[in-house]
């Protein structure tokens, strides 16, 4: 049976990658990319009669409420696009015999460990964005038990605001800059992020249940900027390192959320990139587009 794949989020940085992979693997798969302009999925009826429409048989859902300070304040709307529409996906998906793989985030955990999580590690959110990606894991596996769930963190891409992008702009605008040291995690690449999940899609065996990627490697967030000058030939800005009580957030972030990708690797044979050179990928990329 020929895959008929819905992309949700097709406008953010994993949603271009993921039509990026899709394009350069023509006759894979027949996918619809959709955004909120195409399908509101906090729209159940919506959502039903589009997957009904177009006989989805795989959910990719990349749409999330990801303003994590903001959703602070905004915690309806954080819930209503974290939550809510993702109970809509999981019944269309439960309803017509469909799929579903997500994208959820380290921020689930509250970064007290001292080693890389892994998936059975119990989370503890500290902040309404964990809270409602908690949430809308959890609800996805009440309504479609055989769905994927895949954390990432830090994810970065040519595409959209990120901090990647951020820091470039910031080194060559600013003559000195200072970034917190006190929080480690593991940088990750959109592409290489989609490259998995297209591996996960188009695999013989759908293997349910929760993984966790990123790219190898851990590194706080003064030295990943550190590496975004040094690659980037960015001189001219004096990076210094700082607290995280010192720079105050609304919301409260993970000191440690480095992840666990052995159980992906196994089940799906994935080889994962060092951050650094897909880092080196990204930026060459943004230059060539300058």
């Amino acid at each position: 049976m020929p895959t008929n794949l819905l992309v949700t989020g097709a406008n953010g940085q994993l949603g271009n990658e993921m039509q990026r992979i899709v394009a350069a693997n023509p006759g894979r798969v027949k996918a619809f990319f959709t955004d909120v302009d195409t399908l509101d999925i906090t729209d159940a009826n919506a959502v039903e009669a589009f997957v009904q429409q177009h006989s989805i048989n795989v959910i990719v859902n990349c749409a999330a409420y990801t303003a994590v300070d903001r959703a602070e304040d905004d915690t309806a709307l954080c819930t209503k696009l974290n939550v809510d529409a993702v109970v809509n996906l999981a019944k269309a998906a439960r309803n017509h015999g469909a799929r579903v793989l997500h994208i959820s985030t380290d921020y689930v955990f509250d970064g007290y460990n001292c080693r890389p999580y892994e998936e059975t590690d119990e989370p503890n959110p500290k902040s309404v964005y964990g809270v409602t990606k908690l949430q809308g894991e959890r609800e996805l596996l009440k309504y479609a038990t055989d769905s994927i769930i895949v954390r990432t963190a830090w994810l970065y891409s040519p595409f959209g605001k990120n901090f990647v992008k951020t820091m470039l702009a910031l080194g060559e605008s600013r003559d000195t800059l200072s970034v917190v040291c006190d929080q480690v995690g593991t940088p990750t690449a959109a592409a290489d992020l989609a490259t998995a999940i297209f591996a996960i899609i188009t695999a013989d065996e759908w293997k349910p249940g929760i993984y966790h990627f990123s790219n190898e490697g851990a590194i706080s967030w003064y030295d990943f900027t550190k590496a975004i000058h040094r690659i980037a030939r960015i001189s001219g800005c004096t990076v210094s390192p700082i607290k995280s009580k010192d720079y105050p957030t609304r919301a409260v972030r993970p000191f440690y959320s480095v992840l666990d990708k052995t159980k992906i690797k196994a089940a799906y044979g994935i080889t994962i990139p060092y951050w650094e050179e897909s880092l080196a990928r990204c930026i060459a990329e943004l230059k060539s587009c300058n």
